[in-house]
């Protein structure tokens, strides 16, 4: 049988251009995970490979799908194969049922892992350009100078409760701890 796997990152992307990959590609079943594939634990995809059966195909609309490193894909699919099952992905025409597909998956793998280094190095050498023109990433700071100051006198003068002051800021606990510390209030 000929059993589909589905995922994306995040619960607000959506999964209709895989599910519809799949069911092409003639998948009886199809399991789902909405979780980024740095996660050890996908509930759908443990449940896929519990339900393995000898002669099952794993089919994926790409390699990303499965894994986000070259390590992690090679464990999943020789996981499969312990079941007796194959694995294909679709963009990619890879079937590993054969000895050409199992190298051919290798090549495609090793380069999917290649890009994303290069995406995650291009990625922390704008992070540090950046620094050094003295920008800074994150989120905006939720105080400018003149509210922080406020913030520490009324909490130093004990006149009004971490909750009252929270309020009057529209600001979280651990916000108003993060401006205490900040400033050198223990």
């Amino acid at each position: 049988m000929r059993i589909g796997y589905a995922r994306v990152s995040s619960d607000d992307q959506n999964l209709n251009l895989q599910i519809d990959a799949l069911k092409k590609a003639q998948c009886k079943r199809i399991y789902e995970d909405r979780v980024s594939g740095a996660h050890a634990n996908r509930k759908g995809l443990d449940s896929l490979v519990d339900s393995l059966r000898d002669g099952d195909t794993v089919v994926v609309w790409r390699l990303d799908r499965l894994g986000r490193s070259l390590k992690d894909l090679l464990d999943l699919v020789a996981i499969i194969e312990s079941k007796g099952a194959g694995f294909t992905s679709i963009e990619e025409k890879l079937d590993t049922t054969s000895s050409g597909g199992k190298l051919v998956f290798h090549v495609f793998g090793a380069f999917a892992e290649f890009e994303r280094n290069l995406i995650r190095e291009r990625t922390f050498a704008g992070l540090e350009a950046a620094r050094k023109r003295g920008l800074r990433g994150g989120r905006p700071k939720a105080l400018n100078n003149k509210q922080q100051k406020q913030l520490v006198t009324m909490y130093k003068s004990k006149e009004h409760s971490i909750a009252e002051i929270c309020k009057m800021f529209t600001i979280s606990k651990p916000t108003l701890y993060k401006y205490l510390e900040d400033a050198g209030v223990k």
